[in-house]
Parts: structure tokens; C-alpha cells; sequence
């Protein structure tokens, strides 16, 4: 399987790198910058990984990677909307303009990105799919994550839109990864991320190899789910 893996420097995006690539799939990312583990990732997997370092608001650029996996894959049978910014401000300290990037990467460019990726997998006759990583902050309400929380739940009403829209020739659903050691939990302080871990049932915050699990479920195996939101968090959210 060819994979296209957004934001796949560093952070669960990394992990769900190697996890694919580990599991014998080609896989293509994008970010911003590039890493030292991306670069041990090109020596170790040879043309199996490609990587490139553009911003995901740049559509042309985005769509211009995907058009070269094609060409040089023959095909990319699987899009994971991962590239995201998170937020760590109350909504009255947080600008206009960090507003408009957070909605701006979160929720505009994935979808611009999602409609290249459907138009080259109709042009196949279908068989493609599409995972979004959302959060349980779409549903739970956490102080500092307003704007942040409003993408995610964007995300996942598109992404019931387009199952049901496309009608089984691309699966498409979301998962939701409860809070983990990351740049997005950073917002949270102590004594909540505290709270959140006595409220979980298994004790134990989520991992991005957890998440990295059903994520590959998704993308490999036979489920027939589409449309649903997988939520990973130890039953925290139930």
C-alpha cells in the first residue's frame, strides 16, 4: 500500500511513519521543516519513503507531492490527515490572526488536500481511504483548546460528509486520540492532565503507538467502517 502521510516530521506523524513503513508500505510525508529521524528514515527505507518540506497551506505544493507519489508510485491508495497546530490560550488572549491559521491548516488545507486525493482515486474507480486524526477535544470541553476543539469537530462532520458522499469508493473515518506526551497536550497544565489520568479507566494516558495501531487498521484491514470516529483515549471520554 501507498500511503500519504501528512505532517510525518516528528510526533505521532513520525510514529505512524515508521509504523507503515515498518509494515512493508511505501509512505510519503510533508512538513515544514525536516528532522534528524526523517533522515534516518530516507538512509533506512531507500525510495520506499519520500519526504518533502512544504507548508501545508500551500495547496499547490501539497497537491504537486501527491501528483508525484502517483507518477513515481503508479498510485497512493491511502490519505492520513495528521498536520495540525494546536493552541494554548484562552479564547478572549487568542488573535484574529492565530484564529485564522489554526483553521487555516486544521481544517482548510486537509480538505483541499482530501478533494486532490478523491479526484485521483475516482479517476482509478475507487478503493482509496482516508484517516483523519482528530481528538476527543472535539466532543469534551478543555480550557485552552476553543479554536483548536473547533477544527477537530470540523473535521469529523466532513469527514461523515464525504463517506457518505462518496458511497464506499473511499472509506473515510477518524481517529481520536485522547491526550498524550505532545505539543498539543502541552496546553493543557498539570493539575488537568492530572485530572484526565485518574478519570481514565486503564490509569494510562494514550501513546501515539496506540494510536499509530488503529490508525494502520484502518488504512490495511477488511473492516467495512466508514464514517465513524474510533475514539483512543482508555475510555477517559465514555
Amino acid at each position: 500500500m501507498n500511503v500519504l502521510v501528512t505532517g510525518g516530521s516528528r510526533g505521532l506523524g513520525l510514529v505512524l511513519c515508521r509504523d507503515l513503513l515498518e509494515r512493508g508500505h511505501r509512505v510519503g510525508t510533508f512538513s515544514r521543516t525536516t528532522t534528524r529521524e526523517v533522515a534516518e528514515l530516507e538512509a533506512l527505507h531507500g525510495d520506499r519513503f519520500s519526504h518533502r518540506v512544504l507548508d501545508a497551506t500551500d495547496d499547490e505544493a501539497a497537491s504537486a507531492f501527491l501528483t508525484d507519489l502517483v507518477r513515481d508510485w503508479g498510485r497512493v491508495d491511502a490519505l492520513v490527515l495528521n498536520a495540525a497546530v494546536g493552541q494554548d490560550s484562552l479564547l478572549a488572549h487568542t488573535s484574529p490572526a492565530q484564529i485564522a491559521r489554526l483553521l487555516d491548516v486544521n481544517v482548510r488545507a486537509p480538505i483541499v488536500l482530501t478533494r486532490s486525493f478523491g479526484r485521483q482515486v475516482l479517476r482509478r474507480g475507487g478503493g482509496g481511504r482516508v484517516v483523519v486524526v482528530g481528538s476527543i477535544g472535539a466532543r469534551q470541553g478543555y480550557p485552552g483548546l476553543t479554536v483548536y476543539a473547533a477544527t477537530k469537530g470540523a473535521l469529523e462532520s466532513f469527514a461523515r460528509a464525504l463517506a457518505a458522499e462518496m458511497k464506499g469508493r473511499l472509506l473515510v473515518n477518524v481517529v481520536a486520540p485522547g491526550f498524550f506526551e505532545s505539543e498539543m497536550s502541552s496546553a493543557l497544565a498539570g493539575e488537568q492532565l492530572g485530572s484526565i489520568l485518574r478519570r481514565t479507566p486503564t490509569g494510562s494516558l494514550t501513546t501515539p503507538e496506540q494510536v499509530s495501531e488503529v490508525v494502520t487498521w484502518l488504512l490495511t484491514a477488511d473492516t467495512n467502517v466508514n464514517g465513524s470516529v474510533i475514539t483512543v483515549d482508555g475510555g477517559a471520554s465514555a
